[in-house]
């Protein structure tokens, strides 16, 4: 009697994405605009906008990983990338992007946007080159032999 115990560890079922897309997208673009919102325990209609545009841009990057890595999840581990060098290159590119577009948010752009806006980009795109330099360094230097 011959019996099966292996565990498959490729998970057939694709996490939903679209939902949190389709949620995240709603809510940032309420940001800008019909800037929908309530009072809040706050007493503040602004701050609740803002806090709905970080629970939309917070779903868009579960939505991303989702769609991206198929599996559940929050941090992109190295073993999803399929090419890390080139992968974290590119990351590395966009980072510099949203640096640049928090400073060009922040300085020229002011009056069009929220105040905190340039600093919410310059947090996402910190957070993009820490983790490009990181997948770097451990492919290059710090790579294990």
């Amino acid at each position: 009697m011959d019996i099966d115990v292996a565990v498959n560890m490729q998970d057939t079922n694709t996490p939903n994405w679209r939902t949190f897309a389709i949620i995240g997208s709603i809510l940032t673009i309420n940001t800008i605009y019909p800037q929908i919102s309530l009072s809040g325990p706050w007493d503040s209609e602004s701050f609740t906008v803002g806090v709905f545009g970080l629970i939309g841009l917070s779903l868009i990057y579960i939505s991303w990983y989702r769609f991206t890595f198929n599996r559940k999840g929050l941090i992109p581990w190295m073993d999803n990338l399929v090419n890390p060098s080139k992968s974290s290159k590119i990351e590395l590119l966009i980072g510099f992007i949203f640096i640049f577009g928090a400073w060009f948010i922040g300085n020229i752009m002011q009056d069009n946007f929220p105040a905190p806006t340039g600093l919410i980009l310059a947090l996402i795109g910190a957070l993009l080159i820490l983790h490009s330099v990181y997948v770097l360094l451990s492919i290059g230097p710090l790579k294990d032999d």
